[in-house]
């Protein structure tokens, strides 16, 4: 198998695992775990860029103030997906996590239309039109919006949408996107001490190391995927992406046994659907396009 997919299926199956990892200490709350989460990530990331000796392209990035103003809006809605995301999982809702990653994708496509004047293709019409029926249909089962998971969708859809008009690459946004975070991070572990809450000041070996581990968890699959997207094609990446949230379902239907309705059931069967119209529209693309590289050279 190509080693490019072989590294993006391992970023894709460590984000669906990672509810495996949130729920290991459940006496953490999740600002909690978001902060500590922010700051773990931040000095792994900075000793990446100290054996790397690339500071100098960091503070090149902060010196431009559009990209600064960029990686401050990007951090917010990652930390926002971060703090939804560990709640629901800690909540036993892993089901309506895994729906707002199986919706991203669709609403990716679009937020590309709409912002980036990207052109629809007719399949990815039809996909992104039977994924709205699918969600029309999880409100009704539910009696309100299924917010978990369209609030998960959405911040990381419109963090797609930043990081992929942004000046800087997978490292170097994340490493800018936490040092915007961590000042306030620490403040807000300092003032949570003081007033006897949080996880600063109070040691427990066993969730101390927890802890710093949420940095890896958070870092690695990152890192993964952005060696991933560069040695295979944009298409295939697509389909990988499917992987995480189809783990996070198995892991909150069968292992946790999480409660869902039949309403659900064909919600979700929509959803489905809607993917499979999406993957083999991307999988048609690529081809007629491959063909049509290769019919180019070929006069040449």
């Amino acid at each position: 198998m190509n080693r490019g997919v072989l590294i993006g299926a391992s970023a894709y199956v460590l984000w669906g695992l990672s509810p495996i990892y949130w729920r290991l200490v459940d006496d953490v709350g999740s600002l909690d775990v978001v902060l500590a989460r922010t700051v773990a990530t931040t000095l792994l990331l900075l000793a990446f860029h100290v054996a790397g000796r690339t500071f100098v392209r960091l503070r090149s990035h902060i010196e431009d103030r559009r990209a600064a103003a960029m990686f401050v809006l990007s951090a917010a809605l990652l930390a926002g997906n971060w703090l939804i995301f560990v709640w629901a999982v800690t909540n036993e809702r892993v089901i309506e996590t895994s729906l707002g990653y199986f919706i991203n994708p669709l609403l990716s496509v679009v937020l590309g239309v709409a912002v980036l004047r990207e052109r629809l293709r007719v399949g990815s019409m039809v996909a992104v039109a039977i994924a709205a029926v699918g969600v029309v249909i999880l409100t009704i089962d539910v009696g309100s919006l299924p917010w978990v998971s369209l609030s998960l969708a959405a911040s990381f859809a419109a963090y797609g949408l930043i990081r992929k008009t942004s000046p800087a690459g997978s490292l170097d946004g994340l490493t800018l996107e936490m040092l915007a975070l961590v000042p306030i991070a620490l403040v807000a572990l300092a003032l949570r001490a003081a007033m006897g809450d949080g996880v600063a000041g109070v040691s427990v070996p066993a969730r101390d190391l927890w802890l710093l581990g949420a940095g890896v968890m958070t870092a690695a699959p990152l890192l993964l995927f952005a060696t991933a997207a560069r040695r295979i094609e944009l298409w295939l990446v697509g389909m990988l992406q499917f992987i995480a949230p189809t783990l996070q379902f198995i892991l909150g239907a069968v292992v946790w046994d999480e409660p869902w309705s039949g309403g659900q059931v064909v919600g979700f069967v929509f959803i489905w659907s809607a993917l499979g119209v999406f993957v083999v529209d991307q999988v048609r693309t690529a081809r007629a396009q491959v063909m049509t590289s290769s019919a180019s050279r070929s006069r040449i």
